[in-house]
């Protein structure tokens, strides 16, 4: 996932974050995750180095710890270990050096990484006598706003015992520890006293007998990008696949487990490694690995290092084995292991993630992946953890289709789109996907069990009629459900639940697969293991992977070259469109609209991209994508391009007033070719979502019963502290929209468990949003949990917060200060403190009923805290203590 987003929200006008990564780097003792970007302004850059909780998907998720101004003195280099040897998918680490700081940082492997790796490179200023001297004047606002200090203050011991000195980590130095190296923020007095003890990194070196493969990491990480020609090689390639490669059987274990938020107490071996023959390739998938807070919102958490342990000394005995790769979103983990002697043959290793939860943020429910290519065969590797509560199957079906669409990977080749998950000659998806039984009463369902009445039970399974119903998983295959259901027991024991909730046993916990050559051998739950109050299932499959015959490979190669040859001098590339006008009718707020047309080749291969306007920053209005938005075309050949249309809290506010409309011309570019223009245009449907509050308090018809006119002179009309009187009707104390909301929560949803935390549905989502809109129906309808994440939908997407742009800095400043704050509020605009009023006095009433839903002041200040008090455009996105000042201000109104 591309986080750079994030970062350009924290930064100034004229600053540009060309590129981010997500790498871990040591503390101390401990290993921390940071979001490294790299920062262009004019013509100087600079690495910053962000912490980070949860995904990092807007600048409110992000807090500058370090910037590191790229100078002439500044190095960055890759890290070898002992020998040069290398797992061929394992994490790359990197040295980088300036005048007065120097550290070593992991990052991924993949692409991206590889993208990331050479944009750094090449930003680097080249020696020369004559050159200007770089001022990084740019960098003196953040140095202002306290980070000089602390840098001071931090700044890196060489070494400390127990710890190398940096010069032993430098590249090409051989005295690479199998103890990780350090990057240490500690005062030079302390480091005398640091405890001599380092903590483990998460290496392939932990794997139980695991030998380390070489390869050449370095070339593939100085890789060019693929020209047009070496394209088309490599799609002819592709095409006459079968024409070098042959099929060769391996041995997958693929298991699952939900964990609970327990640490592993057993071993594992039991589920791992039951089967004589020891697996090729290991696919482990963890769910609910911590179920802390610590978890939830920050992403961090020291249960997947105990796991991880687990995992490697449960690994199958006969065999030597080596980490490919590991990936984490909250509680959802998955790890992929080869024998030792396959790695060589592992390549175009990606890992992605993808959060359900709560407005799209929050990672306690989605799912994560690993992609990779094996000989000559991609493969795709799912876990998921799926919303929970026997009635959201719907919900189920959403989280499956939002992980579907919005988990991609990048390619090597950076002229080549995104692949989906579906884009796979293997897929395995594993996870706990939480379908239950309906439509049996607890009894009944243990009754059929205890007779091993599988297949009765079964055809009341939700995964089995919503598959049948072509609703998900479609061109999926599962084995038969020959075992006991998976959930749930009581922890300890293979009791089924005795709580007060008695919940009735489901088989929660599924691997399904999709592909040729695909052979499942056991399909299995493990009952020994009673860690949690799930138990783990276990699928071994046999997988015919295309393995490639190195003298027929040369042979076709040679052909493919030699045809092109013959092309070079053709003529002038030339296209046609199926299609160039594209009219979206009654767009909605945020409810994804798609046309599609065709481009059809000629006789010449031909590269095509959409290109700016002159005078523009993008190819299209921020409202609008094209995808592909670039990529070739063989002699004859076609491609399907969908032109998709998102209205969101960005764009919302210009569409209402009408300062922006549906309309927009795109450029179609040919490589040595011409251009080729589409158009674009449609009709916007005013919403309440993006409207500022005072604009709707003086609406009292919904929005879109108004005239155009009269939504532009109250969307522009300026916000005034009280009503100046010269409008005929006095304004509503709050805006209707907002009250219908809270009301319906106040009077069906008091009590409800997990309420703002929990997503709702989509499609009720576009009923309440229509409704609030039209005035029709006059009720709301649809889930306390769809209502709850419209509310929070609502206040993200005003464009002037509730707590207005200008009281921001007084408020952080009185945040410990009632008295004062609650002064501040007095001085709110009269609809903005209504609002904020009126929100209070609502949480309050939650809280009332914390026993039964749950809640408490510090979720409802963290949830609420950066949708009330937001930073102003431009003005430095929050650290960690102004976002816990955010929190505490609205603290002191729900004590």
């Amino acid at each position: 996932m591309d986080q750079s987003g994030a970062i350009q929200e924290t930064l100034a006008q004229g600053e540009h974050c060309v590129i981010a990564v997500q790498g871990v780097v040591c503390v101390g003792d401990s290993l921390q995750s940071r979001l490294l970007g790299l920062v262009r302004c004019g013509p100087e850059y600079a690495l910053f180095l962000y912490s980070h909780r949860r995904m990092a998907i807007t600048g409110e998720d992000v807090s500058l710890d370090k910037v590191v101004p790229i100078t002439r003195n500044f190095t960055m280099e890759e890290v070898s270990p002992d020998c040069d040897l290398h797992v061929l998918g394992s994490d790359v680490t990197v040295w980088i050096e300036s005048e007065d700081i120097s550290f070593t940082v992991r990052l991924p492997f993949g692409s991206h990484t590889r993208t990331f790796l050479q944009e750094v490179i090449r930003c680097c200023p080249a020696p020369s006598p004559g050159a200007p001297d770089l001022q990084f004047r740019w960098l003196s606002r953040y140095q202002s706003a306290g980070l000089e200090e602390e840098q001071e203050q931090q700044k890196p011991v060489l070494a400390a015992p127990g710890v190398l000195a940096s010069e032993e980590l430098k590249p090409n130095g051989k005295g690479v520890p199998g103890e990780q190296s350090s990057w240490v923020f500690e005062k030079p007095e302390a480091a005398s006293t640091r405890p001599n003890k380092s903590k483990p990194e998460i290496t392939s070196d932990m794997v139980r007998s695991s030998t380390v493969t070489v390869s050449d990491k370095a070339h593939i990480l100085s890789m060019q990008k693929f020209g047009l020609r070496d394209t088309l090689v490599k799609s002819q390639l592709v095409q006459k696949e079968e024409t070098y490669t042959y099929i060769q059987n391996f041995r997958f274990f693929v298991g699952t487990y939900n964990v609970n938020g327990q640490s592993p107490r057993e071993c594992l071996r039991p589920w791992l490694s039951l089967d004589v023959e020891p697996p090729d390739v290991y696919c482990i998938g963890f769910q609910e690995l911590d179920l802390s807070k610590e978890a939830f919102f920050f992403n961090d958490t020291p249960k997947e290092e105990e796991w991880f342990k687990a995992v490697t000394e449960g690994l199958h005995p006969d065999a030597k084995y080596a980490k490919v790769k590991l990936v984490r979103l909250v509680g959802i983990m998955l790890l992929l292991y080869v024998k030792q002697e396959h790695a060589v043959h592992i390549s175009e290793v990606e890992a992605e993630t993808v959060g359900t939860g709560i407005m799209g943020r929050m990672g306690n429910k989605g799912g994560v992946a690993i992609r990779f290519r094996f000989h000559n065969t991609s493969i795709c590797i799912v876990n998921s953890h799926l919303a929970a509560h026997t009635e959201e199957y719907e919900r189920r079906n959403q989280d499956y289709k939002d992980i579907c669409s919005r988990m991609q990977f990048c390619q090597v080749d950076p002229n080549l789109p995104p692949l989906t998950i579906s884009k796979h000659d293997v897929i395995l998806w594993l996870g706990d996907l939480n379908y239950r039984i309906e439509e049996l009463d607890v009894e009944k369902v243990k009754k059929l069990i205890e007779e091993k009445a599988f297949q009765t039970l079964y055809t009341h399974d939700q995964l089995k009629i919503q598959v049948a119903a072509k609703a998900v998983f479609q061109g999926f295959t599962e084995g038969e459900l020959s075992f006991q259901p998976t959930y749930k027991y009581d922890t300890g024991s293979d009791d089924w639940d005795t709580s007060e909730k008695c919940r009735a046993p489901a088989w929660c916990d599924r691997v399904l697969w999709k592909g040729k050559n695909i052979t499942q051998l056991s399909y299995q739950n493990h009952m020994a293991l009673k860690t949690s109050d799930h138990k783990p299932v276990s699928a071994v499959f046999d997988i015919g992977v295309k393995v490639v015959n190195e003298e027929l490979y040369r042979k076709t190669l040679e052909e493919i070259v030699r045809s092109l040859d013959k092309m070079e001098n053709a003529n002038i590339p030339s296209v046609t469109l199926s299609k160039r006008e594209f009219c979206f009718q009654d767009v909605k707020y945020m409810q994804l609209q798609v046309e599609s047309f065709t481009i059809i080749n000629g006789q010449v291969p031909c590269q095509f991209e959409f290109i700016n306007k002159p005078g523009e920053n993008s190819y299209c209005k921020q409202w609008l994508n094209a995808t592909p938005s670039k990529g070739f075309l063989l002699p004859d050949s076609t491609i399907e391009i969908e032109l998709e249309l998102f209205v969101n809290k960005t764009t919302a506010t210009k569409l209402n007033s009408g300062e922006d409309q549906i309309e927009d011309i795109l450029v179609l570019h040919l490589e040595r070719g011409k251009d080729y223009f589409l158009s674009v245009s449609g009709n916007y449907l005013p919403s309440c979502f993006g409207s500022p509050l005072y604009t709707l308090c003086y609406m009292r018809e919904p929005i879109q019963d108004l005239a155009p006119k009269t939504i532009r002179e109250l969307t522009l009309m300026p916000l005034q502290t009280e009503d100046d009187g010269t409008r005929e009707e006095k304004p509503l104390e709050i805006p209707k929209e907002l009250w219908m909301m809270v009301d319906h929560l106040y009077r069906n949803a008091s009590q409800q468990e997990d309420l703002f935390q929990q997503p709702g549905l989509r499609s009720e989502f576009e009923l309440i949003r229509d409704c609030l809109d039209t005035g029709m129906p006059d009720t709301l309808s649809g889930s306390n949990h769809s209502v709850a994440e419209a509310l929070l939908l609502f206040l993200e997407s005003v464009p002037e917060p509730v707590i207005c742009y200008g009281f921001y800095e007084t408020c952080l400043e009185n945040s410990s200060n009632y008295p004062f704050s609650k002064q501040i509020i007095s001085n709110l605009p009269t609809c903005h403190k209504n609002v904020f009023n009126y929100l209070i006095a609502f949480l309050r009433e939650l809280l009332n009923n914390s026993g039964k839903n749950h809640l408490d002041e510090k979720i409802l200040a963290s949830i609420f805290g950066s949708l009330l008090l937001r930073s102003p455009a431009g003005h430095q996105k929050p650290d960690v203590t102004e976002k816990k000042k955010a929190q505490d201000f609205i603290h002191q109104f729900l004590v």
